[in-house]
Protein backbone atom coordinates (compact mmCIF):
# COMPACT_ATOMS: atom_id res chain seq x y z
CA UNK A 1 0.00 0.00 0.00
CA UNK A 2 1.44 3.35 -1.06
CA UNK A 3 2.13 5.69 1.76
CA UNK A 4 0.39 9.07 1.37
CA UNK A 5 2.62 12.15 1.74
CA UNK A 6 1.51 14.49 4.47
CA UNK A 7 2.09 18.26 4.84
CA UNK A 8 3.14 19.78 8.11
CA UNK A 9 0.47 21.60 10.06
CA UNK A 10 0.83 25.40 10.44
CA UNK A 11 -1.35 27.58 12.55
CA UNK A 12 -3.20 30.49 10.86
CA UNK A 13 -0.80 33.03 12.41
CA UNK A 14 2.25 31.20 11.03
CA UNK A 15 0.70 31.02 7.58
CA UNK A 16 0.04 34.77 7.61
CA UNK A 17 3.64 35.42 8.65
CA UNK A 18 5.01 33.25 5.85
CA UNK A 19 2.78 34.97 3.33
CA UNK A 20 3.95 38.44 4.34
CA UNK A 21 7.59 37.32 4.26
CA UNK A 22 7.10 35.90 0.79
CA UNK A 23 5.54 39.13 -0.41
CA UNK A 24 8.47 41.12 0.92
CA UNK A 25 11.01 38.81 -0.72
CA UNK A 26 9.71 39.53 -4.24
CA UNK A 27 10.35 43.24 -3.59
CA UNK A 28 8.69 45.06 -6.44
CA UNK A 29 5.74 42.68 -6.93
CA UNK A 30 2.41 43.65 -5.45
CA UNK A 31 0.26 41.42 -3.28
CA UNK A 32 -1.63 40.23 -6.36
CA UNK A 33 1.49 39.75 -8.45
CA UNK A 34 1.28 43.01 -10.55
CA UNK A 35 4.18 45.47 -10.93
CA UNK A 36 4.39 48.14 -8.27
CA UNK A 37 3.97 51.84 -9.20
CA UNK A 38 7.76 52.25 -9.10
CA UNK A 39 8.09 49.84 -12.05
CA UNK A 40 5.32 51.35 -14.18
CA UNK A 41 6.82 52.07 -17.63
CA UNK A 42 6.25 55.16 -19.80
CA UNK A 43 4.38 52.97 -22.27
CA UNK A 44 1.98 51.86 -19.55
CA UNK A 45 1.57 55.46 -18.38
CA UNK A 46 0.76 56.51 -21.94
CA UNK A 47 -1.94 53.85 -22.12
CA UNK A 48 -3.56 55.37 -19.03
CA UNK A 49 -3.48 58.91 -20.47
CA UNK A 50 -6.78 60.61 -21.38
CA UNK A 51 -7.71 61.63 -24.88
CA UNK A 52 -6.59 65.07 -26.04
CA UNK A 53 -8.73 67.55 -27.96
CA UNK A 54 -6.64 66.83 -31.06
CA UNK A 55 -8.08 63.27 -31.24
CA UNK A 56 -11.62 64.54 -31.81
CA UNK A 57 -11.11 67.77 -33.76
CA UNK A 58 -9.33 69.59 -36.52
CA UNK A 59 -8.74 73.35 -36.60
CA UNK A 60 -10.94 75.79 -38.50
CA UNK A 61 -9.89 79.25 -39.71
CA UNK A 62 -6.11 78.80 -39.92
CA UNK A 63 -5.98 79.24 -43.69
CA UNK A 64 -5.10 82.53 -45.37
CA UNK A 65 -7.91 84.06 -47.42
CA UNK A 66 -7.03 85.90 -50.63
CA UNK A 67 -9.28 88.87 -51.42
CA UNK A 68 -9.13 90.96 -54.57
CA UNK A 69 -10.51 94.00 -56.33
CA UNK A 70 -10.22 95.89 -59.58
CA UNK A 71 -9.51 99.55 -59.06
CA UNK A 72 -7.72 102.61 -60.42
CA UNK A 73 -4.41 104.32 -59.70
CA UNK A 74 -4.04 108.05 -60.27
CA UNK A 75 -1.09 110.49 -60.30
CA UNK A 76 1.06 108.52 -62.76
CA UNK A 77 2.43 111.42 -64.83
CA UNK A 78 1.92 109.81 -68.24
CA UNK A 79 2.92 106.22 -67.39
CA UNK A 80 -0.63 104.83 -67.32
CA UNK A 81 -2.92 103.57 -70.11
CA UNK A 82 -6.44 103.56 -71.51
CA UNK A 83 -7.42 99.95 -70.71
CA UNK A 84 -8.85 97.78 -73.53
CA UNK A 85 -12.44 96.44 -73.38
CA UNK A 86 -12.13 93.50 -70.98
CA UNK A 87 -14.19 92.10 -68.08
CA UNK A 88 -11.82 94.01 -65.77
CA UNK A 89 -12.62 97.32 -67.45
CA UNK A 90 -16.36 96.56 -67.32
CA UNK A 91 -16.08 95.78 -63.61
CA UNK A 92 -14.19 99.01 -62.93
CA UNK A 93 -16.73 101.08 -64.89
CA UNK A 94 -19.54 99.51 -62.86
CA UNK A 95 -17.76 100.44 -59.64
CA UNK A 96 -17.18 104.02 -60.85
CA UNK A 97 -20.86 104.37 -61.74
CA UNK A 98 -21.81 103.01 -58.33
CA UNK A 99 -19.70 105.78 -56.80
CA UNK A 100 -21.37 108.29 -59.17
CA UNK A 101 -18.11 109.26 -60.91
CA UNK A 102 -18.79 111.64 -63.82
CA UNK A 103 -17.40 110.82 -67.28
CA UNK A 104 -15.72 107.55 -66.22
CA UNK A 105 -14.55 106.68 -69.74
CA UNK A 106 -12.74 110.01 -70.05
CA UNK A 107 -10.96 109.38 -66.77
CA UNK A 108 -9.92 105.88 -67.86
CA UNK A 109 -8.55 107.28 -71.12
CA UNK A 110 -6.03 109.51 -69.28
CA UNK A 111 -2.41 108.30 -69.27
CA UNK A 112 -2.16 109.59 -65.71
CA UNK A 113 -4.38 106.73 -64.57
CA UNK A 114 -4.26 102.97 -64.85
CA UNK A 115 -6.58 100.08 -64.19
CA UNK A 116 -4.95 97.82 -61.58
CA UNK A 117 -5.54 94.49 -59.90
CA UNK A 118 -5.55 94.72 -56.11
CA UNK A 119 -4.90 91.81 -53.78
CA UNK A 120 -4.68 91.28 -50.03
CA UNK A 121 -4.44 88.28 -47.74
CA UNK A 122 -6.47 87.99 -44.55
CA UNK A 123 -4.50 86.21 -41.85
CA UNK A 124 -6.10 83.77 -39.40
CA UNK A 125 -7.93 85.46 -36.55
CA UNK A 126 -7.88 88.93 -38.14
CA UNK A 127 -10.44 91.23 -36.55
CA UNK A 128 -12.62 93.97 -38.01
CA UNK A 129 -10.53 97.15 -38.27
CA UNK A 130 -7.16 95.35 -38.38
CA UNK A 131 -4.78 96.39 -41.15
CA UNK A 132 -3.03 94.21 -43.71
CA UNK A 133 -0.70 94.76 -46.68
CA UNK A 134 -1.95 95.33 -50.21
CA UNK A 135 -0.35 94.24 -53.48
CA UNK A 136 -1.09 96.27 -56.63
CA UNK A 137 -0.19 95.39 -60.22
CA UNK A 138 -1.32 96.16 -63.74
CA UNK A 139 -3.03 93.40 -65.76
CA UNK A 140 -1.10 91.15 -68.12
CA UNK A 141 -0.35 92.83 -71.47
CA UNK A 142 -1.12 96.26 -70.05
CA UNK A 143 0.58 99.19 -71.79
CA UNK A 144 1.15 101.02 -68.49
CA UNK A 145 4.89 101.38 -67.84
CA UNK A 146 5.09 102.37 -64.17
CA UNK A 147 2.99 102.78 -61.02
CA UNK A 148 5.64 104.95 -59.36
CA UNK A 149 4.13 107.94 -57.59
CA UNK A 150 0.64 106.49 -57.92
CA UNK A 151 -2.19 106.55 -55.42
CA UNK A 152 -4.69 103.71 -55.25
CA UNK A 153 -8.26 104.97 -55.12
CA UNK A 154 -10.62 103.33 -52.57
CA UNK A 155 -11.23 99.69 -53.45
CA UNK A 156 -13.59 97.10 -51.95
CA UNK A 157 -11.92 93.70 -51.71
CA UNK A 158 -13.83 90.44 -52.01
CA UNK A 159 -13.19 86.85 -52.93
CA UNK A 160 -13.40 86.80 -56.76
CA UNK A 161 -14.30 84.10 -59.25
CA UNK A 162 -14.77 84.12 -63.04
CA UNK A 163 -18.02 82.44 -64.08
CA UNK A 164 -19.44 82.57 -67.58
CA UNK A 165 -16.97 85.19 -68.80
CA UNK A 166 -18.00 87.46 -65.92
CA UNK A 167 -16.25 88.31 -62.68
CA UNK A 168 -18.34 87.29 -59.69
CA UNK A 169 -17.79 88.82 -56.26
CA UNK A 170 -18.39 87.52 -52.78
CA UNK A 171 -18.99 89.59 -49.66
CA UNK A 172 -16.80 92.66 -49.08
CA UNK A 173 -14.11 91.57 -46.60
CA UNK A 174 -11.73 94.52 -46.81
CA UNK A 175 -11.07 98.01 -48.13
CA UNK A 176 -7.84 99.44 -49.54
CA UNK A 177 -6.35 102.81 -50.45
CA UNK A 178 -2.99 104.59 -50.35
CA UNK A 179 0.38 105.51 -51.84
CA UNK A 180 2.05 102.71 -53.80
CA UNK A 181 5.59 101.66 -52.91
CA UNK A 182 7.47 100.61 -56.06
CA UNK A 183 11.01 99.22 -56.16
CA UNK A 184 13.16 102.39 -56.52
CA UNK A 185 15.67 100.50 -58.68
CA UNK A 186 13.08 99.51 -61.30
CA UNK A 187 14.10 101.79 -64.17
CA UNK A 188 13.89 101.58 -67.97
CA UNK A 189 12.71 98.66 -70.09
CA UNK A 190 14.44 96.06 -67.92
CA UNK A 191 12.76 97.42 -64.80
CA UNK A 192 9.23 97.68 -66.25
CA UNK A 193 7.99 94.35 -64.82
CA UNK A 194 8.93 95.61 -61.35
CA UNK A 195 7.78 99.19 -61.91
CA UNK A 196 4.26 98.04 -62.78
CA UNK A 197 3.63 96.40 -59.43
CA UNK A 198 3.96 97.64 -55.90
CA UNK A 199 2.70 97.46 -52.34
CA UNK A 200 0.74 99.56 -49.89
CA UNK A 201 1.96 98.71 -46.40
CA UNK A 202 -0.97 98.40 -44.04
CA UNK A 203 -3.16 99.80 -46.81
CA UNK A 204 -5.97 97.30 -46.27
CA UNK A 205 -8.55 97.36 -43.49
CA UNK A 206 -10.58 94.25 -42.62
CA UNK A 207 -14.32 94.90 -42.64
CA UNK A 208 -15.21 91.58 -40.99
CA UNK A 209 -13.64 89.45 -38.28
CA UNK A 210 -12.56 85.94 -39.20
CA UNK A 211 -13.83 83.12 -37.04
CA UNK A 212 -11.54 80.54 -35.43
CA UNK A 213 -12.59 77.26 -33.97
CA UNK A 214 -12.49 73.49 -33.71
CA UNK A 215 -14.48 71.17 -35.96
CA UNK A 216 -15.38 67.80 -34.46
CA UNK A 217 -14.80 64.86 -36.79
CA UNK A 218 -17.98 63.17 -38.02
CA UNK A 219 -17.35 59.93 -36.15
CA UNK A 220 -17.29 61.77 -32.80
CA UNK A 221 -19.92 64.43 -33.48
CA UNK A 222 -22.26 65.04 -30.51
CA UNK A 223 -23.60 67.91 -28.41
CA UNK A 224 -22.21 66.34 -25.26
CA UNK A 225 -18.67 66.05 -26.61
CA UNK A 226 -18.80 69.57 -28.04
CA UNK A 227 -19.73 70.96 -24.62
CA UNK A 228 -17.14 68.78 -22.88
CA UNK A 229 -14.35 70.03 -25.17
CA UNK A 230 -15.43 73.64 -24.66
CA UNK A 231 -15.43 73.13 -20.89
CA UNK A 232 -11.95 71.57 -20.95
CA UNK A 233 -10.54 74.46 -23.01
CA UNK A 234 -12.22 77.05 -20.77
CA UNK A 235 -10.71 75.46 -17.69
CA UNK A 236 -7.33 76.42 -19.16
CA UNK A 237 -8.01 79.68 -21.01
CA UNK A 238 -10.24 82.65 -20.30
CA UNK A 239 -10.55 86.32 -21.24
CA UNK A 240 -12.01 89.36 -19.52
CA UNK A 241 -15.21 90.72 -21.03
CA UNK A 242 -16.91 93.74 -19.40
CA UNK A 243 -14.88 93.12 -16.27
CA UNK A 244 -16.01 89.50 -15.99
CA UNK A 245 -14.15 86.28 -16.63
CA UNK A 246 -15.33 84.39 -19.71
CA UNK A 247 -14.05 81.24 -21.37
CA UNK A 248 -12.48 81.42 -24.82
CA UNK A 249 -14.46 78.43 -26.18
CA UNK A 250 -18.17 78.32 -27.05
CA UNK A 251 -19.86 75.11 -28.19
CA UNK A 252 -21.95 76.40 -31.09
CA UNK A 253 -23.24 73.10 -32.48
CA UNK A 254 -22.63 69.40 -32.13
CA UNK A 255 -19.66 69.75 -34.51
CA UNK A 256 -18.23 73.26 -34.01
CA UNK A 257 -16.59 75.03 -31.05
CA UNK A 258 -15.80 78.71 -31.62
CA UNK A 259 -12.56 80.03 -30.11
CA UNK A 260 -11.44 83.50 -29.09
CA UNK A 261 -7.65 83.87 -29.20
CA UNK A 262 -6.12 84.52 -25.80
CA UNK A 263 -4.27 87.86 -25.75
CA UNK A 264 -0.94 86.23 -25.00
CA UNK A 265 -1.12 84.43 -28.37
CA UNK A 266 -2.26 87.39 -30.49
CA UNK A 267 0.90 87.20 -32.63
CA UNK A 268 0.99 83.40 -32.70
CA UNK A 269 -2.50 82.15 -33.47
CA UNK A 270 -1.27 78.81 -34.80
CA UNK A 271 0.45 78.07 -31.49
CA UNK A 272 -2.70 78.93 -29.55
CA UNK A 273 -4.57 76.40 -31.65
CA UNK A 274 -1.93 73.73 -31.05
CA UNK A 275 -1.98 74.33 -27.31
CA UNK A 276 -5.78 74.22 -27.23
CA UNK A 277 -5.72 70.89 -29.07
CA UNK A 278 -3.16 69.58 -26.54
CA UNK A 279 -5.68 69.92 -23.70
CA UNK A 280 -7.07 66.70 -22.23
CA UNK A 281 -10.82 66.02 -22.34
CA UNK A 282 -12.50 64.77 -19.18
CA UNK A 283 -9.21 64.11 -17.38
CA UNK A 284 -9.41 62.81 -13.81
CA UNK A 285 -7.03 63.99 -11.07
CA UNK A 286 -5.24 60.61 -11.12
CA UNK A 287 -4.86 60.67 -14.91
CA UNK A 288 -3.54 64.23 -14.76
CA UNK A 289 -0.92 63.31 -12.17
CA UNK A 290 0.13 60.24 -14.14
CA UNK A 291 0.41 62.23 -17.36
CA UNK A 292 2.55 64.92 -15.72
CA UNK A 293 5.01 62.23 -14.65
CA UNK A 294 5.14 60.89 -18.21
CA UNK A 295 5.58 64.37 -19.73
CA UNK A 296 8.34 65.11 -17.23
CA UNK A 297 10.31 62.27 -18.83
CA UNK A 298 9.40 63.15 -22.41
CA UNK A 299 10.39 66.81 -22.10
CA UNK A 300 14.01 65.70 -21.54
CA UNK A 301 14.18 63.65 -24.75
CA UNK A 302 15.01 65.68 -27.90
CA UNK A 303 12.75 63.41 -29.95
CA UNK A 304 9.65 64.13 -27.83
CA UNK A 305 10.50 67.45 -26.21
CA UNK A 306 8.47 69.65 -28.62
CA UNK A 307 5.15 67.82 -28.15
CA UNK A 308 5.75 67.37 -24.40
CA UNK A 309 6.38 71.11 -24.02
CA UNK A 310 3.06 71.90 -25.72
CA UNK A 311 1.17 69.52 -23.44
CA UNK A 312 2.84 70.94 -20.32
CA UNK A 313 1.96 74.43 -21.55
CA UNK A 314 -1.61 73.24 -22.05
CA UNK A 315 -1.69 71.98 -18.45
CA UNK A 316 -0.41 75.33 -17.25
CA UNK A 317 -0.19 74.53 -13.53
CA UNK A 318 2.72 74.71 -11.08
CA UNK A 319 3.70 71.07 -11.54
CA UNK A 320 3.91 71.53 -15.31
CA UNK A 321 6.08 74.62 -14.79
CA UNK A 322 8.40 72.67 -12.48
CA UNK A 323 9.11 70.07 -15.17
CA UNK A 324 9.68 72.81 -17.76
CA UNK A 325 12.02 74.65 -15.39
CA UNK A 326 13.98 71.45 -14.77
CA UNK A 327 14.32 71.03 -18.55
CA UNK A 328 16.03 74.44 -18.72
CA UNK A 329 19.01 72.81 -17.00
CA UNK A 330 19.42 70.26 -19.80
CA UNK A 331 22.62 70.24 -21.83
CA UNK A 332 20.55 69.75 -24.99
CA UNK A 333 19.80 72.97 -26.88
CA UNK A 334 16.48 71.78 -28.28
CA UNK A 335 15.20 70.69 -24.88
CA UNK A 336 16.10 74.05 -23.34
CA UNK A 337 14.51 76.00 -26.20
CA UNK A 338 11.15 74.20 -26.21
CA UNK A 339 10.94 74.34 -22.42
CA UNK A 340 11.72 78.07 -22.41
CA UNK A 341 9.24 78.78 -25.20
CA UNK A 342 6.43 77.05 -23.27
CA UNK A 343 7.39 78.86 -20.05
CA UNK A 344 7.27 82.21 -21.84
CA UNK A 345 3.64 81.65 -22.83
CA UNK A 346 3.02 80.80 -19.17
CA UNK A 347 4.65 84.18 -18.36
CA UNK A 348 7.38 82.58 -16.26
CA UNK A 349 10.50 84.72 -15.83
CA UNK A 350 12.80 81.69 -15.80
CA UNK A 351 12.37 81.49 -19.60
CA UNK A 352 13.98 84.85 -20.35
CA UNK A 353 17.69 84.02 -20.14
CA UNK A 354 17.42 80.97 -22.40
CA UNK A 355 15.22 82.70 -24.98
CA UNK A 356 17.50 85.75 -25.11
CA UNK A 357 20.45 83.41 -25.73
CA UNK A 358 18.55 81.61 -28.51
CA UNK A 359 17.51 84.89 -30.16
CA UNK A 360 21.10 86.09 -30.16
CA UNK A 361 23.06 82.92 -30.95
CA UNK A 362 20.73 80.38 -32.59
CA UNK A 363 19.27 81.67 -35.91
CA UNK A 364 17.05 78.59 -36.28
CA UNK A 365 15.21 79.47 -33.05
CA UNK A 366 15.40 83.28 -33.34
CA UNK A 367 11.90 83.93 -34.72
CA UNK A 368 10.10 81.84 -32.15
CA UNK A 369 12.31 83.00 -29.28
CA UNK A 370 11.67 86.69 -29.98
CA UNK A 371 7.92 86.28 -30.32
CA UNK A 372 7.81 84.24 -27.12
CA UNK A 373 9.63 87.04 -25.29
CA UNK A 374 7.20 89.61 -26.72
CA UNK A 375 4.25 87.59 -25.36
CA UNK A 376 5.43 88.06 -21.77
CA UNK A 377 4.36 90.73 -19.28
CA UNK A 378 7.80 90.77 -17.76
CA UNK A 379 10.37 93.51 -17.23
CA UNK A 380 13.28 91.10 -17.70
CA UNK A 381 11.87 90.04 -21.06
CA UNK A 382 11.62 93.71 -22.09
CA UNK A 383 15.21 94.37 -21.01
CA UNK A 384 16.51 91.32 -22.89
CA UNK A 385 14.88 92.50 -26.14
CA UNK A 386 16.18 96.01 -25.55
CA UNK A 387 19.75 94.70 -25.29
CA UNK A 388 19.32 92.93 -28.64
CA UNK A 389 18.72 96.32 -30.29
CA UNK A 390 22.49 96.85 -30.09
CA UNK A 391 23.47 93.54 -31.72
CA UNK A 392 25.61 93.44 -34.85
CA UNK A 393 23.07 91.35 -36.79
CA UNK A 394 20.56 93.53 -38.65
CA UNK A 395 17.79 90.95 -38.38
CA UNK A 396 18.41 90.52 -34.66
CA UNK A 397 18.15 94.29 -34.12
CA UNK A 398 15.02 94.80 -36.16
CA UNK A 399 13.47 91.56 -34.91
CA UNK A 400 13.94 92.82 -31.35
CA UNK A 401 12.41 96.18 -32.31
CA UNK A 402 9.31 94.59 -33.79
CA UNK A 403 8.99 92.27 -30.79
CA UNK A 404 9.17 95.22 -28.41
CA UNK A 405 6.41 96.91 -30.40
CA UNK A 406 4.27 93.79 -30.08
CA UNK A 407 4.89 93.78 -26.33
CA UNK A 408 3.84 97.42 -25.94
CA UNK A 409 3.57 99.65 -28.99
CA UNK A 410 3.11 102.74 -26.81
CA UNK A 411 6.33 102.32 -24.84
CA UNK A 412 8.45 105.49 -25.36
CA UNK A 413 11.40 103.38 -26.57
CA UNK A 414 9.57 102.18 -29.68
CA UNK A 415 6.51 104.44 -30.00
CA UNK A 416 8.07 106.81 -32.56
CA UNK A 417 6.39 109.71 -34.35
CA UNK A 418 3.41 109.68 -36.68
CA UNK A 419 4.55 111.30 -39.93
CA UNK A 420 1.34 112.73 -41.31
CA UNK A 421 -0.50 109.43 -41.05
CA UNK A 422 1.71 107.94 -43.78
CA UNK A 423 4.37 106.15 -41.73
CA UNK A 424 5.99 106.08 -38.31
CA UNK A 425 9.50 107.38 -37.64
CA UNK A 426 11.63 105.91 -34.84
CA UNK A 427 15.02 107.08 -33.59
CA UNK A 428 16.60 104.67 -31.10
CA UNK A 429 19.38 105.77 -28.77
CA UNK A 430 21.25 102.45 -28.73
CA UNK A 431 24.83 101.31 -29.17
CA UNK A 432 26.10 99.27 -32.09
CA UNK A 433 26.83 100.32 -35.67
CA UNK A 434 24.46 103.00 -37.08
CA UNK A 435 21.72 101.49 -39.22
CA UNK A 436 18.59 102.65 -41.03
CA UNK A 437 15.81 100.14 -41.46
CA UNK A 438 12.94 100.43 -43.95
CA UNK A 439 9.93 98.15 -44.23
CA UNK A 440 8.39 96.52 -47.27
CA UNK A 441 5.74 94.62 -45.30
CA UNK A 442 3.61 94.76 -42.14
CA UNK A 443 3.38 98.54 -41.76
CA UNK A 444 5.27 101.57 -43.13
CA UNK A 445 8.00 102.61 -40.71
CA UNK A 446 11.55 103.94 -40.68
CA UNK A 447 13.84 103.04 -37.79
CA UNK A 448 17.17 104.76 -37.10
CA UNK A 449 19.44 102.65 -34.88
CA UNK A 450 22.18 104.52 -33.04
CA UNK A 451 24.03 107.66 -34.03
CA UNK A 452 22.36 110.23 -36.29
CA UNK A 453 23.58 109.51 -39.84
CA UNK A 454 24.75 112.33 -42.09
CA UNK A 455 24.82 112.57 -45.89
CA UNK A 456 28.09 112.88 -47.78
CA UNK A 457 28.15 115.78 -50.25
CA UNK A 458 27.98 116.41 -53.16
CA UNK A 459 24.81 114.49 -54.00
CA UNK A 460 21.75 114.85 -56.24
CA UNK A 461 18.72 112.71 -55.36
CA UNK A 462 15.46 112.20 -57.23
CA UNK A 463 12.98 111.20 -54.51
CA UNK A 464 10.03 110.79 -56.88
CA UNK A 465 6.74 112.60 -56.52
CA UNK A 466 8.32 115.71 -58.07
CA UNK A 467 10.82 116.02 -55.19
CA UNK A 468 14.49 116.79 -55.93
CA UNK A 469 17.24 116.93 -53.29
CA UNK A 470 20.23 119.01 -54.42
CA UNK A 471 23.47 118.90 -52.47
CA UNK A 472 25.86 119.74 -55.29
CA UNK A 473 27.04 123.06 -53.87
CA UNK A 474 27.97 124.26 -50.41
CA UNK A 475 27.33 122.34 -47.18
CA UNK A 476 23.55 122.21 -47.22
CA UNK A 477 20.76 120.42 -49.07
CA UNK A 478 18.07 122.15 -51.10
CA UNK A 479 14.88 120.12 -51.18
CA UNK A 480 12.46 121.18 -53.93
CA UNK A 481 9.04 119.95 -54.94
CA UNK A 482 7.87 120.84 -58.42
CA UNK A 483 4.18 121.15 -59.29
CA UNK A 484 2.57 120.33 -62.63
CA UNK A 485 2.97 123.99 -63.57
CA UNK A 486 6.73 123.85 -63.04
CA UNK A 487 6.60 125.96 -59.88
CA UNK A 488 8.87 124.82 -57.04
CA UNK A 489 8.53 124.94 -53.28
CA UNK A 490 11.94 124.79 -51.61
CA UNK A 491 13.60 124.17 -48.23
CA UNK A 492 17.26 124.48 -47.26
CA UNK A 493 18.37 122.00 -44.61
CA UNK A 494 21.51 120.49 -43.02
CA UNK A 495 22.78 117.32 -44.77
CA UNK A 496 21.44 114.72 -42.36
CA UNK A 497 18.84 111.96 -42.67
CA UNK A 498 16.50 113.25 -39.98
CA UNK A 499 16.04 116.68 -41.60
CA UNK A 500 15.75 115.16 -45.09
CA UNK A 501 12.94 112.81 -44.03
CA UNK A 502 11.01 115.52 -42.23
CA UNK A 503 11.36 117.96 -45.12
CA UNK A 504 10.12 115.46 -47.71
CA UNK A 505 7.00 114.90 -45.59
CA UNK A 506 6.59 118.64 -44.99
CA UNK A 507 6.55 119.18 -48.77
CA UNK A 508 3.79 116.60 -49.21
CA UNK A 509 5.94 113.57 -49.93
CA UNK A 510 4.82 110.05 -49.08
CA UNK A 511 6.49 107.00 -47.55
CA UNK A 512 7.50 105.69 -51.02
CA UNK A 513 9.17 109.06 -51.71
CA UNK A 514 11.22 108.84 -48.50
CA UNK A 515 12.20 105.24 -49.25
CA UNK A 516 13.33 106.19 -52.76
CA UNK A 517 15.37 109.13 -51.42
CA UNK A 518 17.21 106.94 -48.90
CA UNK A 519 17.89 104.16 -51.38
CA UNK A 520 19.11 106.65 -54.00
CA UNK A 521 21.44 108.21 -51.40
CA UNK A 522 22.83 104.79 -50.53
CA UNK A 523 23.32 103.83 -54.17
CA UNK A 524 25.29 107.05 -54.79
CA UNK A 525 27.52 106.51 -51.76
CA UNK A 526 26.14 109.53 -49.90
CA UNK A 527 24.68 107.44 -47.07
CA UNK A 528 27.51 105.88 -45.07
CA UNK A 529 25.46 103.98 -42.50
CA UNK A 530 23.93 100.55 -43.15
CA UNK A 531 20.57 100.60 -44.94
CA UNK A 532 18.42 97.49 -44.73
CA UNK A 533 14.92 96.67 -46.00
CA UNK A 534 12.74 94.12 -44.18
CA UNK A 535 15.61 92.56 -42.24
CA UNK A 536 13.24 90.09 -40.61
CA UNK A 537 14.44 87.02 -38.72
CA UNK A 538 14.20 84.29 -41.32
CA UNK A 539 12.01 81.22 -40.74
CA UNK A 540 12.78 77.73 -41.97
CA UNK A 541 16.39 77.63 -40.86
CA UNK A 542 17.70 74.30 -39.64
CA UNK A 543 19.32 73.59 -36.32
CA UNK A 544 22.41 71.39 -36.41
CA UNK A 545 23.00 69.43 -33.27
CA UNK A 546 26.78 69.58 -33.68
CA UNK A 547 27.47 73.03 -35.18
CA UNK A 548 31.15 72.93 -34.18
CA UNK A 549 31.83 69.93 -36.41
CA UNK A 550 28.88 69.30 -38.73
CA UNK A 551 29.12 66.64 -41.39
CA UNK A 552 27.92 67.38 -44.89
CA UNK A 553 24.84 65.28 -44.24
CA UNK A 554 24.06 67.18 -41.03
CA UNK A 555 24.47 70.52 -42.82
CA UNK A 556 21.90 69.52 -45.42
CA UNK A 557 19.53 67.74 -43.06
CA UNK A 558 19.34 69.74 -39.87
CA UNK A 559 16.24 69.90 -37.71
CA UNK A 560 13.65 72.63 -38.27
CA UNK A 561 11.75 74.21 -35.40
CA UNK A 562 8.72 72.07 -34.65
CA UNK A 563 6.41 74.86 -33.48
CA UNK A 564 4.53 77.12 -35.95
CA UNK A 565 5.90 80.27 -37.54
CA UNK A 566 4.47 83.22 -35.55
CA UNK A 567 2.35 85.79 -37.37
CA UNK A 568 4.56 88.67 -36.18
CA UNK A 569 7.29 87.85 -38.71
CA UNK A 570 5.17 86.62 -41.61
CA UNK A 571 4.87 88.70 -44.74
CA UNK A 572 1.22 89.68 -45.09
CA UNK A 573 0.95 89.23 -48.90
Amino acid sequence: MTKRATLPYYSPLVLLSLLLTSAGSVGCMSFLGHPSPEETTLKELANESPDLVTKFTHPYGLSYVKIEAISMVTGLKGTGEDPPPTPQRASLLAEMKRRQVKNPNDILASLDTSLVLVRGVLRPGIQEGDRFDIEVRVPTRSEATSLRGGWLLPARLTELAVLGQQIRRGHVLGQAEGAILVDPHAQGKEGEPYATRGRILGGGIATQSRSLGLVIDDRYKSVRLSQQIAKSVNNRFYVRADGRRAGVATAKTDEFIELVVHARYKDNVARFMRVARSIAVGETARQRQTRIVMLGEQILDPLTTASAALQLEALGDDQAKEHLQQALQSSDTEVRFYAAEALAYLDDTSAVETLAEMASDQPAFRVNAMVALSAMDDLEAFDSLRQLLSANSAETRYGAFRSLGAMNRHDPLVAGEDMGGMFSFHQLDVTGPPMIHLTNSHRPEIVLFGEQPSLKLPVLIDAGGGILINGMQGRTLTVSRFSNRGEAEQRTIPPNVDDMIRTIVDLGGTYPDVVQALQEAKQQGALLSRLRVDALPQPGRKFHRDPANPTEEESDNGFEVATPLPDLFKRRT
